[in-house]
């Protein structure tokens, strides 16, 4: 990726985060950037390769748990560290408008399928990695086999997503800090 590459994703990705896929025109876009259309053009094949590299930054930008998660050996610690990443992301995503793969996973379903894909896929990766972290609790003897991982890792998921989404709507983390003192107790149950 070139020099300019990246100061357009830089500026613009904020942008397509805020606004969407449908409603960031060319007009922000140069504005944003002070570029003209050609130069912008000249770095992205079209505003629709544009908006997947913006929505690829903004989870880049926004999804500090992969490394983070590398530090803990306990499933159970796992979980309850990214149910906390979650609440302190809160702040940072309300400040750049919003999740990306949910704000992305709406505005581009009907509009963008190749951006709803990929919002999509790094949703279910999210998912798997839950799953895979209450698996090897399994096998570790962290965590009681009986649980359904899968069904686990969804509703884990929901409650996160779904948290940020009402207390995003409602201007207020209440809502978010209640989901993970829920996914708390859901932990704790779960937990040999």
């Amino acid at each position: 990726m070139t020099l300019t590459s990246s100061y357009i994703l830089e500026k613009v990705a904020p942008i397509f985060n805020k606004k969407g896929y449908v409603a960031t025109s060319l007009s922000d876009i140069t504005e944003a950037t002070g570029l003209t259309k050609g130069a912008i053009y000249f770095n992205f094949k079209n505003k629709e390769d544009l908006a997947v590299q913006a929505f690829k930054k903004n989870i880049e930008s926004m999804m500090p748990i992969t490394t983070e998660i590398k530090s803990y050996d306990n499933a159970i610690d796992k979980l309850k560290m990214i149910g906390n990443i979650y609440g302190e992301y809160f702040l940072n995503v309300q400040a750049k408008g919003g999740c990306p793969i949910l704000n992305v996973g709406i505005d581009a379903k009907y509009n963008n399928p190749e951006l709803y894909q990929l919002a999509k896929s790094i949703l279910n990766d999210l998912i798997s990695g839950l799953e895979r972290i209450v698996e090897k609790g399994k096998s570790k003897g962290q965590v009681k086999v009986e649980v359904d991982s899968r069904v686990f890792a969804q509703s884990m998921y929901a409650l996160i997503e779904g948290g940020i989404f009402v207390s995003m709507v409602n201007e207020d983390k209440t809502y978010l800090d209640n989901a993970l003192k829920s996914l708390n107790i859901l932990i704790d149950n779960i937990k040999l």
